[in-house]
């Protein structure tokens, strides 16, 4: 009965060990961010954003997103989802700061 008890209680402890280096294989390495945009990448980006708006200020506060944010969406109005950090800053006022 105390090898069974034994036996039982080794296979419990290699199961209770083995757990965590199973999980840890499974995560994998984490992801690294993307590469900052250059001042001419911002530049480039906001030019297609701003294509159809009021272009001083568009490419002004675009660009000053794009610095801070390290992205622009894509098209010309919307998609803001593609850049959270860009959807989420707002003016004074509490409004969108971001074309």
């Amino acid at each position: 009965m105390e090898m069974k008890k034994a036996i039982c209680l080794c296979l419990l402890l290699a199961l209770f060990l083995a757990l965590p280096l199973q999980t840890a294989a499974t995560v994998g390495p984490a992801m690294a961010p993307p590469p900052k945009l250059t001042e001419k990448e911002c530049k480039d980006k906001c030019n297609v954003r701003c294509e159809y708006a009021r272009l001083k200020r568009c490419l002004k506060y675009c660009n000053d997103c794009c610095t801070k944010c390290n992205c622009v969406p894509s098209g010309h109005y919307g998609n803001k989802d593609e850049c959270p950090c860009y959807r989420d800053r707002k003016n004074h006022r509490g409004k969108p700061k971001c074309p």
